[in-house]
């Protein structure tokens, strides 16, 4: 359990998040997951890397009975986690390819969203439902998977967005059935990792620096409201709530 490794084929490195009971990941798991990533990526041998996940889903967020238990130094920590593992997805020197199954919530957003390609399992769903948890934030990597007006209203309900609708709005690559969805991941990798690895290098570099959005300092600018939301009491007040009703 935790974020393991591993080579499945020539040039892709997979790395693998398992914590249960929902991926969940607690502050020590997003800097474990940050430094998979970045170390995949700067192996000379691997061409893509692919994001991927065990269990229910791909991923739930940031452990809130962590925070709740450890108060303000969880919190920090967290951000900071959040914002090294999203940073070492988007910064990844190769392309990143996320295979996500059943929900991506809050802080899947973050890692997805700032992945160069998605493959989705047809049970898939997307969505920040950071105002049902006391959070705010990941407002920056929806954006790149929806259009604005979307990413507002999902964004002010705390509404899902399935696979499929995130393929017509082309963000999501491919939908297959869940039995198929890391053979559909490894897929694009292989193909992807069948260029050139230097040149592979510099197109991402290049790709990143057309980017209309400074995605790290976005989203930093984004958790400054959530700590502002910590330091007035409503985030705990709403964690709390999210606690007792088990949601």
């Amino acid at each position: 359990m935790g974020v393991s490794t591993s080579s499945p084929e020539k040039g892709i490195r997979l790395v693998t998040v398992d914590v249960p009971p929902v991926n969940a990941l607690p502050v020590d798991g997003w800097f474990a997951l940050a430094d998979a990533v970045r170390t995949a990526g700067r192996d000379p041998a691997v061409r893509c890397v692919v994001l991927a996940a065990e269990g229910r889903g791909f991923n739930a967020g940031v452990d809130i009975k962590e925070i709740q238990a450890q108060g303000t130094s969880a919190l920090v920590g967290a951000n900071r986690g959040c914002h090294e593992a999203f940073s070492a997805v988007y910064d990844c020197e190769v392309p990143v390819v996320a295979a996500v199954q059943g929900f991506c919530l809050g802080g899947g957003i973050g890692l997805v969203g700032n992945a160069d390609a998605i493959v989705a399992s047809e049970d898939a769903v997307f969505g920040l439902p950071e105002l049902d948890r006391g959070a705010l934030g990941a407002a920056t990597h929806l954006a790149r998977l929806v259009p604005q007006h979307l990413m507002r209203t999902l964004y002010f309900t705390s509404r899902t967005a399935s696979a499929a609708e995130l393929h017509t709005h082309g963000s999501v690559w491919r939908v297959v059935p869940r039995a198929e969805l890391r053979t559909a991941a490894l897929e694009l990798a292989a193909e992807i990792a069948a260029k050139d690895g230097e040149l592979l290098r510099l197109a991402k570099a290049a790709i990143n620096g057309i980017d209309p959005v400074d995605v790290r300092r976005s989203y930093r600018f984004e958790q400054g409201f959530t700590y502002e939301a910590s330091a007035a009491g409503v985030a705990d007040r709403i964690r709390d709530r999210f606690g007792k009703e088990g949601r």
